[in-house]
């Protein structure tokens, strides 16, 4: 499928694929008129990529994690340095913090929204 296709049917825009293509993430195949050509492995991959940039890892590490995040990669049975581990697990540890500061202004829109409406009676 072209890139405007690929866009539609990912949720991505054009402009983050080509990005995506630039840092080495995504390798679309090509028409002979010289066009992208995106099949629906790419697109997976793609929805990989988005979803990992949404949790906050840098392209860096996602263009590393990558090929064993991919279902049916030879690279999927390597083993990862314990320095790739350690960032990840940073991300990780960020964006649970970013859950609980998140789930704490939640619930004290709940008390607050709970007491507004006894007000209300």
């Amino acid at each position: 499928m072209k890139i405007s296709e690929a866009s539609r049917v990912s949720g991505v825009s054009a402009r983050s694929l080509r990005h995506y293509e630039d840092e080495g993430l995504i390798v679309p195949g090509r028409f002979s008129n010289g066009f992208r050509d995106y099949c629906r492995t790419t697109i997976d991959r793609v929805l990989i990529i988005r979803s990992l940039l949404d949790s906050g890892l840098p392209v860096r590490l996602i263009r590393e994690a990558l090929p064993s995040l991919t279902a049916g990669s030879e690279a999927s049975g390597e083993a990862v340095s314990a320095e790739f581990l350690h960032e990840v697990q940073g991300y990780r540890d960020r964006l649970a913090a970013r859950i609980a500061v998140l789930s704490d202004q939640q619930a004290a829109l709940d008390a607050y929204l709970r007491e507004a409406r006894r007000a209300d009676l």
